[in-house]
C-alpha cells in the first residue's frame, strides 16, 4: 500500500507545465489507464459524468479548428484569441478533451461538475506518477457544439476541461502556497 508521505510527496509534486518534448508520443493505453484512474473519483449519486476524448496525431490540429470555429460562430474572442485556438492543441503530444454530463436536478448538475473535477484531479496525479507533464486548460466554451460532436460527447454535455499531456522537457519550480487556514470547532 502507498503511504501516506508517498501520497503526499506525489502531489506536491504535480506541477501544471506545458515544457514537453512534442515530439514524442504518449501511448494510447497510457491514456486510457489514466481515465480509468479518473473514474475513481467520488461521485454522490453515481450519475458516472465523466466524458474523455482523446485528441492525437492530426486530431490535435483538428480539434483546434473545431474548437476556433465553434468560437468564430458563438463571437468569442477577437481574431488573435480565435487563431491561437487553431493551433495551441499542437504544444503537447496528446490533448484529452474531459466533458460533464448535465443533470436536469440544479443540485446533481453542480455534483456532477464537481465529480468531474475530482476525476481530473486523479488523471493529473496520475499522470504524475507516470512520468508525465500535464497541463489542466480551460476551453474557450462550454458547449462548443462541434466540438462536441467531434469528441462523440452528447449536445447537452459540457467541456470542462482539455488536459495537455505529454513527456517532460524541463522542470517547473514549485508555485509559493499560501498557509492554510483550518477552522477547528469542538
Amino acid at each position: 500500500m502507498t503511504s501516506f508521505d508517498a501520497f503526499a510527496s506525489l502531489a506536491a509534486r504535480r506541477r501544471t507545465s506545458l515544457l514537453m518534448d512534442a515530439n514524442r508520443p504518449v501511448e494510447t493505453a497510457l491514456i486510457e489507464q489514466l481515465c480509468d484512474v479518473a473514474a475513481w473519483a467520488p461521485n454522490h449519486k453515481r450519475t458516472w459524468p465523466w466524458r474523455f476524448a482523446s485528441f492525437t496525431g492530426d486530431g490535435r490540429r483538428r480539434l483546434g479548428e473545431t474548437m476556433a470555429d465553434d468560437m468564430v460562430d458563438a463571437d468569442f474572442g477577437d481574431e488573435v484569441k480565435q487563431a491561437k485556438t487553431r493551433h495551441k492543441y499542437l504544444r503537447a503530444p496528446a490533448a484529452l478533451v474531459v466533458g460533464c454530463r448535465p443533470h436536469p436536478n440544479e443540485t446533481l448538475h453542480l455534483e456532477n461538475r464537481d465529480a468531474v473535477a475530482a476525476a481530473i484531479q486523479n488523471l493529473l496525479l496520475g499522470a504524475t506518477a507516470l512520468g508525465l507533464a500535464s497541463f489542466w486548460s480551460t476551453p474557450a466554451l462550454t458547449r462548443p457544439p462541434r466540438v462536441l460532436e467531434l469528441c462523440g460527447f452528447d449536445p447537452e454535455d459540457r467541456a470542462i476541461a482539455v488536459i495537455y499531456l505529454g513527456w517532460p522537457d524541463g522542470e517547473c519550480a514549485a508555485p509559493a502556497r499560501p498557509a492554510i487556514s483550518i477552522s477547528h470547532i469542538n
